[in-house]
């Protein structure tokens, strides 16, 4: 027979073994593993704490140009789902992706349930569409379909809470691109003149009511010559454009040259094909956010174009 001691001792190893069991199946997280920071950023919305996500491509790494390296391979092989943008915006990655979906991986491009009429083809770009879809929130707000998808394919458990996590961001964009209309809103639609360093805007300027120049085209592949230099420096001057803006992922020299040659300011420096650094705070918001990302750039561009 038992002693109330003995009772004791062995109904506090039971809890401590359930509490240890329990301890281990909250560590077993969905090791997720994205290409991009907005990539990034969109599963850690969706995923929550069902979830550990990591980015290949950290703040002020340019996308097109990026070459995966073997530790890199590794991670991708490594993970349970694999998110990435599509459209070619991660051109030199592309076969990568195709091997693993064809080794019945969970690998997925959350641009894919874009519909094609949505999409910019700019005659620039022959052939293919403009990839930097995040810009126009409501587009962006679509992806998030895929990533509810992805996420509930690999966790079967976690669908209901994927499910519900999906529409609360969902939700959230529709309140951004609220907020983004009225920024914009500040600026007289002739005063809507944007000139970066290349043409990631396009889809912006199009939700938003902005004329887009880019001194380079939709890839950074390619490097602007000195025609295009003097074509944009006129335009400038003829439109009478108060500031133009650099760009985190793409050197800032040609810009500052045509600022100088122009007598333009630099307004400030916009994040394209990158996020910032996760806490990094300026105007207020998180450049490490999505969210954080595109207030930023209104606000930097509205307050220097005014």
């Amino acid at each position: 027979m038992f002693q109330p001691s003995t009772l004791l001792v062995c109904g506090a190893l039971v809890l401590i073994n359930l509490a240890g069991g329990a301890a281990a199946g909250a560590e077993k997280k969905l090791k997720v593993t994205a290409t991009v920071t907005m990539v990034a950023d969109l599963a850690r919305q969706v995923g929550g704490d069902r979830v550990e996500v990591e980015a290949l491509m950290g703040p002020g790494v340019d996308p097109h140009l990026y070459k995966a390296a073997a530790s890199d391979v590794t991670k991708l092989q490594g993970a349970d789902v694999i998110f990435y943008s599509g459209l070619l915006l991660e051109g030199k990655m592309q076969d990568i992706f195709t091997n693993l979906a064809r080794s019945k991986r969970h690998v997925y491009a959350v641009t894919e349930s874009i519909p094609l009429d949505r999409l910019l083809e700019p005659p620039e770009f022959a052939g293919h569409y403009d990839p930097h879809v995040w810009f126009d929130v409501p587009l962006w707000k679509l992806c998030v379909d895929v990533v509810v998808k992805g996420l509930s394919e690999a966790d079967p458990d976690g669908k209901d809470a994927y499910a519900q996590r999906g529409a609360e961001t969902r939700a959230r964009l529709d309140g951004l691109h609220a907020w983004a209309q009225k920024k914009a809103g500040e600026l007289p639609p002739e005063r809507r003149i944007l000139v970066t360093s290349h043409d990631a805007y396009n889809y912006f300027g199009r939700a938003y009511g902005f004329q887009v120049v880019g001194l380079q085209g939709i890839s950074t592949v390619s490097e602007a010559g000195l025609a295009d230099v003097a074509k944009l420096s006129d335009f400038i001057k003829q439109k009478d454009i108060k500031a133009v803006f650099v760009e985190s992922s793409v050197p800032h020299n040609t810009i500052e040259r045509i600022s100088k040659d122009t007598g333009v300011k630099i307004g400030g420096e916009l994040f394209s094909d990158a996020m910032g650094a996760a806490g990094q705070m300026e105007n207020g918001y998180d450049l490490g956010t999505y969210e954080g990302m595109i207030k930023h750039n209104l606000t930097t561009i509205v307050e220097g174009l005014k």
